[in-house]
């Protein structure tokens, strides 16, 4: 099938009835004309995006395997395109509302544009599954729930709704469980152009929703994760979980927290929707996390299509080599040096706020990599219908792991002038754990135990 008709068929699912099946006749084209994970296999007309031919599994020279810290393999790579406020007019297509916003107010910010590479890549037994969840894998509850017959696997590599897309964006492979030991800290620029260190926190997380292996596993458990807090010294030793499910109806996010000063843990309800997250300075929300996380019954979402874009994108630059604020953080901005923008295949979603819901934003905007690599830019608008906030997420796949790992992100509030940096590793880097913890080690009183005993 040539690429426009796969362009074709993608526009015209778009009028198919919310949360129809895909059929075994268009099931067929993963893994041909499609790849395993639904993106469009072939390049695109002019080649400024290669074809996928497997993703990145070869580690450069210079890896040390398991040392928490990957090498670039592109750091020889020169930029083919800058983008700044005098030339953005001729590149609008290709770039989102917060883009736009912080090139024609910052002068000096500019976006350094690379060669694409499709570097995402996944284990075969999450690829077979990724293709059995295409004719099997079911939204219920009109998008708000997902079958549990899904887990092990993407859940709509070849999506028809907004809600499905999103759903890829919330179970996308980050491998089962993930730990950042010493230190990930998180900065707020504010309007004056101050940077300062909201937090330094250690990270578990821990993917249920690929642990099929696991017999003591909840199987409605999608992820939970919990943080302590090493600095500032007024929040040091607190420690707070969330845990969310596939069914988030009937099982809303479990979210807890301690402070040394209470010793106890008590449930945090409000760790959801549009609360402001603590750790980032309340520039970004716990919905926003990670670009997307909890419950979408708020927002109506729809899948608007597919387009091409400039996203953040094989980071390591970003991830690794920018570790100081002096360095990475200017004023108005993250150093454009420390950036890396490929063109990708974007998916498309809006979500407009329903009618008689209550949140800070009317209207959201969100553009994931086709790769599903965890990828993506993302825009939200006031209740007055102008930008709000935007975030920018990169990928810096762990090729050793076949992990298309992201996490580091950037929230800007434009009604503030300030921004956060979040997720910047600085000592320790990321370790994939060879095995996950027990379910009883993660029970939310074991872990202020263990935790609190060190």
């Amino acid at each position: 099938m040539k690429l426009q008709n796969i362009l074709s068929l993608a526009a015209i699912s778009l009028a198919v009835p919310a949360f129809a099946a895909v059929t075994a006749e268009e099931a067929k084209q993963l893994g041909t004309t499609l790849t395993e994970f639904g993106a469009i296999k072939a390049g695109n007309a002019d080649g400024s995006i290669p074809a996928y031919a497997g993703g990145l599994t070869k580690a450069p020279a210079g890896f040390k395997a398991d040392s928490g810290f990957w090498v670039d393999p592109f750091k020889d790579e020169k930029p083919v395109l800058r983008i700044d406020s005098k030339n953005m007019a001729q590149h609008a297509a290709l770039l989102s509302e917060g883009q736009k916003q912080l090139l024609s107010k910052n002068p000096s910010y500019y976006l350094n544009v690379y060669p694409t590479h499709r570097t995402a890549a996944y284990p075969k037994k999450i690829l077979d599954a990724t293709v059995r969840n295409a004719t099997t894998c079911k939204t219920t509850k009109e998008g708000l729930a997902i079958d549990r017959s899904c887990r092990g696997g993407m859940p709509f590599p070849i999506p028809k709704t907004g809600y499905e897309v999103m759903w890829n964006q919330i179970l996308r492979y980050q491998g089962e469980a993930m730990t950042n030991t010493t230190a990930s800290r998180s900065w707020v620029v504010d309007s004056s152009g101050k940077a300062v260190m909201t937090a330094e926190q250690a990270t578990v997380q821990d993917f249920v929703y690929y642990q099929t292996n696991q017999a003591d596993r909840d199987p409605d458990m999608v992820w939970r994760t919990y943080s302590i807090s090493k600095s500032p010294a007024r929040r040091a030793g607190e420690m707070t979980g969330l845990a969310d499910y596939l069914d988030p109806v009937a099982r809303p996010r479990r979210a807890w927290s301690y402070t040394p000063g209470l010793r106890r843990v008590k449930l945090s309800p409000e760790f959801s929707y549009d609360t402001p997250v603590a750790s980032m300075g309340g520039v970004t929300l716990f919905d926003e996390l990670f670009v997307f996380s909890g419950t979408m019954d708020r927002f109506d979402f729809k899948l608007v299509g597919k387009k091409e874009m400039y996203i953040q994108y094989n980071g390591y630059k970003n991830q690794y080599d920018c570790p100081t604020a002096e360095k990475a953080l200017l004023p108005a901005h993250v150093n454009p040096e420390c950036e890396r923008w490929e063109k990708h295949r974007v998916w498309v979603v809006e979500a407009t706020l329903k009618p008689g819901q209550r949140h800070a934003y009317s209207k959201r905007t969100y553009y994931f990599d086709e790769d599903l690599s965890g990828a993506a830019n993302y825009d939200a608008f006031d209740q007055s219908g102008q930008l709000y906030r935007s975030l920018f997420q990169t990928t810096s796949p762990m090729y050793d792991k076949q992990i298309p790992f992201s996490a580091k992100n950037v929230v800007y509030d434009f009604n503030k002038g300030m921004y956060a940096y979040v997720n910047d590793v600085m000592v320790g880097g990321w370790q994939v754990l060879s095995s996950v913890r027990s379910e009883r080690e993660m029970n939310p009183e074991a872990v202020v135990s263990r935790e609190s005993a060190r």
